[in-house]
């Protein structure tokens, strides 16, 4: 897919991804869910400490669950050495939460990083659609969960 081939409604939707996504780690620095905490370093935020206190009490809502269904795609090196988008895969029996948090940034990795050539049907709009609309859900489902208020909202 090419830049011109993006509609205006996709457009929107791309947008509203990337500002969420980005709304959502920085949230979750703000509450403390940080990769390191040492004076000098890199602010990063930890989806895996957020997991990890929200996990036992968390209910997936439509969104999730149309997100793990849709199961997004991660590019990864063939055999052949080419380039090829598989099914992610996880060990054993992973929560919704664990789930839903690598789908989301699957979704996020796909959208910055992940076939430009179009490899793997990944840029498929219809598919891309989905996908934002359900990832956009989850995050904001999670927000709410977590009390994040303004910190992912932007309203003080």
């Amino acid at each position: 897919m090419h830049r011109e081939d993006i509609n205006g409604e996709l457009r929107d939707l791309i947008f509203e991804f990337v500002f969420r996504f980005s709304r959502f780690e920085s949230a979750l620095k703000e509450h403390g869910y940080r990769r390191w905490t040492n004076a000098g370093d890199k602010a990063s935020p930890s989806w895996q400490k957020f997991a990890g206190d929200h996990r036992a009490s968390y209910e997936p809502n439509a969104a999730a669950i149309q997100l793990i269904d849709a199961k997004p795609m991660i590019q990864v090196f063939g055999n052949d050495g080419d380039l090829h988008f598989v099914e992610q895969p996880f060990a054993g029996n992973i929560e919704a939460l664990d789930r839903v948090i690598a789908h989301a940034n699957t979704v996020r990795n796909n959208l910055f990083h992940g076939g430009k050539h179009g490899g793997g049907g990944w840029d498929d709009p219809s598919r891309m659609r989905l996908l934002l609309a359900n990832t956009i859900g989850v995050l904001d489902d999670l927000a709410d969960q977590a009390g994040f208020g303004g910190d992912y909202s932007g309203e003080y």
